[in-house]
């Protein structure tokens, strides 16, 4: 058999199909009732609806069938949204609508009195509410890796979370320390560090105290080999000191990168700072006193302006 004969055959059988659910004699009713796509689904779908294993549907048992469709629908609208995850910690619209502030500065950020951070910086007021620059910043925030895992031959893999053991007649009593840093990406930017017996209180501390030091640093173009007008390394070689770690950031061409250590990078990228050559001198591997001589460092782009 040849397989257009196959094909005839087929077509007869789904318009017989077609005919015996639309409960139609004639094939040309069913070929024009074919050609209305939609509304020949419909009535099946209705005919099916209607018969409910060989038995047709009363008008009240349809009624009741058709009610509780629309109460699922509207189970299905009024129901919430995902809630997000515990471990991220509130979105910035709810901690702001949960913010009831104590300081006048709060108060005066709140009711839209001062409506940019330049104003508190410039005049250096004391930010006491973390909430204040959340309101008048974009902030993102990251965590710069001062402790060590476990492993053999104290070879183990660089965290987040530095831990510490006081031992006590109970027993040995853990606390763990970390250190965040947050920015705008576009010349703002705060460290801070965090003590706590578990590690998630002791990251929201860290962020909470970094939000309390955001300090503005300057930018600029001054590589003696880029021409660009866009702020994308420091305006000038600048040093800063912690410990006896020294660390001098110098300005870059575009596309150089961030030709820093590996924890610098995170601080010069939240920053907004793209391009940059350095030069550190002393122990590094203590991350405390590294990131410190860089933000050091990085406050003297302003310093120095100021005292011209």
């Amino acid at each position: 058999m040849s397989e257009e004969m196959k094909k005839e055959e087929i077509v007869e059988e789904d318009i017989k199909k077609t005919a015996e659910v639309l409960e139609t004699v004639s094939e040309e009713t069913v070929k024009e009732k074919a050609k209305d796509i939609e509304g020949s689904t419909k009535e099946m779908i209705e005919k099916e609806n209607v018969k409910e294993d060989g038995k047709e549907m009363s008008e009240k048992e349809r009624e009741t069938k058709v009610q509780k469709m629309e109460t699922v629908d509207k189970k299905e609208e009024g129901r919430p949204q995902r809630r997000r995850p515990r471990h991220l910690g509130p979105t910035k619209e709810e901690i702001i609508l949960g913010w009831n502030p104590v300081t006048k500065l709060g108060i005066d950020v709140k009711s839209d009195k001062i409506k940019n951070i330049d104003e508190i910086l410039d005049a250096d007021k004391k930010i006491l509410e973390p909430e204040i620059v959340d309101k008048l910043l974009d902030i993102k925030s990251d965590l710069l890796s001062i402790g060590q895992a476990k492993g053999k031959f104290g070879g183990g893999k660089r965290r987040a979370w530095r831990q510490t053991q006081r031992k006590t007649k109970e027993g040995n009593v853990m606390t763990f320390s970390t250190m965040a840093v947050v920015g705008n990406e576009n010349g703002y930017i705060g460290i801070g560090e965090g003590k706590a017996k578990e590690t998630l209180p002791a990251r929201d501390k860290a962020t909470r105290k970094a939000k309390l030091n955001v300090i503005k640093i300057k930018r600029g173009c001054a590589a003696f080999d880029c021409m660009c007008s866009e702020p994308h390394t420091v305006p000038f070689e600048v040093t800063g000191k912690s410990g006896s770690v020294i660390v001098t950031l110098i300005p870059a061409p575009q596309g150089t990168g961030l030709v820093v250590g590996g924890e610098l990078k995170k601080i010069l990228r939240l920053a907004g700072i793209k391009d940059i050559y350095s030069k550190c001198y002393g122990k590094k591997q203590t991350t405390f006193n590294f990131v410190k001589a860089c933000m050091n460092a990085l406050e003297k782009t302003t310093s120095r302006e100021n005292k011209k």
